[in-house]
């Protein structure tokens, strides 16, 4: 009897999941005419399809459901393309909640695979508003620079990548979990294969709608194209980098700036300088910057009280200690090794963008 109800239970929830994405699949596919999301919408739509099992369909009982004319006076209305796919996005969440809670008892191993769909929901959703939020930008007639900025406002987890063999797979495996801004950073190697490099992740990072950063290099990311410029303590002052740009982009207003600070005296000198974002680190002690002490806790938590422009916490923040981050008041991380050297990028992404997306709603 028990199987049965559970059975019900799911055959339920697989209806409720499966038209959701669909819901929102048609306005990735006709609104956005987007097909990266098109075709994870179609993946989740038919993995869902796949687990849906003939003797779930067996056990339906329409007839006797008690719940089949229960309406809400939300669900009679919508007020714009944002209500749906909010409403959908919610639904696809609970029900794949649901199907992760009861599939648990028959089949554990459906329940796993449904949990890591549930994090790439969360993905979804924050790709998903920032195209539709860009759309919508274009159709305002904002410039280049304001449309990247409203980008980097919703941005929760940025990529700094470092040197690998598959730099271009490891890249694209993290944008596809979720990954907002991707920052280039090769200090040592010859130019023209780091061009081609930071080219090809131009290229992929758009195709994703992402934020592409070009560390230090100036020149490289006039001419790959690139979102903006990051800058350390030690590299190009930030006002050589807008006379850079100004004489040879398409004007500072158009990028993005963003500077690393390790204390708040640095910090202080970076919003004087009125960069768009700050990097607030190395919260840990890390090997990718060897001589930098660890700023810890109370940097991050002097940042929150702060800063009112976006920053975001760094230095060897992994999805062991990520939620030590956002307790101290992080709502934005980058990180490195944690994702460059990961076996597969997109699920430990996937995973600190569910922790950043609840982190941040619970404040």
């Amino acid at each position: 009897m028990s199987e049965q109800i559970i059975y019900r239970i799911l055959d339920a929830n697989l209806d409720r999941a499966r038209e959701a994405i669909r819901t929102i699949e048609e306005w990735c596919r006709f609104g956005l005419e987007n097909r990266h999301l098109c075709d994870r919408c179609k993946q989740m739509r038919q993995t869902l399809g796949q687990w849906h099992r003939e003797e779930f369909r067996r056990a339906r009982n329409t007839d006797d459901d008690p719940a089949t004319d229960l309406n809400h006076a939300q669900e009679l209305q919508r007020t714009d393309i944002q209500a749906v796919l909010r409403a959908n996005m919610a639904r696809l969440q609970e029900a794949l909640r649901v199907l992760e809670e009861y599939s648990k008892v028959i089949d554990p191993q459906m329940g796993a695979a449904v949990k890591q769909m549930r994090y790439g929901v969360y993905s979804l959703e924050s790709e998903l508003i920032n195209h539709t939020a860009a759309n919508r930008d274009h159709d305002h007639n904002l410039d280049l620079g304001q449309v990247r900025r409203r980008k980097l406002q919703t941005a929760k987890l940025y990529l700094v990548t470092m040197p690998v063999d598959n730099i271009i797979a490891v890249v694209e495996s993290a944008l596809q979990g979720g990954v907002d801004i991707v920052q280039f950073r090769q200090k040592d190697g010859d130019d023209q294969p780091r061009f081609v490099i930071a080219q090809a992740l131009c290229q992929l990072c758009h195709r994703y709608g992402a934020l592409f950063i070009v560390n230090d290099r100036v020149d490289i990311a006039i001419a790959v194209g690139a979102d903006g410029i990051h800058v350390g303590q030690t590299d190009l002052p930030v006002s050589v980098v807008r006379q850079i740009l100004n004489a040879n982009g398409n004007g500072a207003d158009q990028y993005i700036i963003g500077q690393s600070t390790t204390n708040p005296e640095e910090l202080t000198i970076a919003l004087q300088n009125q960069v768009d974002y700050i990097g607030v680190g190395p919260v840990y002690a890390t090997p990718t910057k060897p001589n930098k002490p660890a700023s810890g806790h109370d940097y991050v938590q002097y940042a929150a009280k702060n800063v009112e422009i976006p920053w975001f916490a760094i230095g060897g923040i992994d999805a062991t200690n990520l939620v030590e981050a956002i307790a101290s008041g992080a709502e934005r991380v980058a990180i490195v090794r944690a994702l460059m050297q990961a076996e597969q990028p997109h699920l430990i992404a996937q995973q600190m963008k569910a922790m950043l997306n609840k982190g941040y709603t619970r404040k």
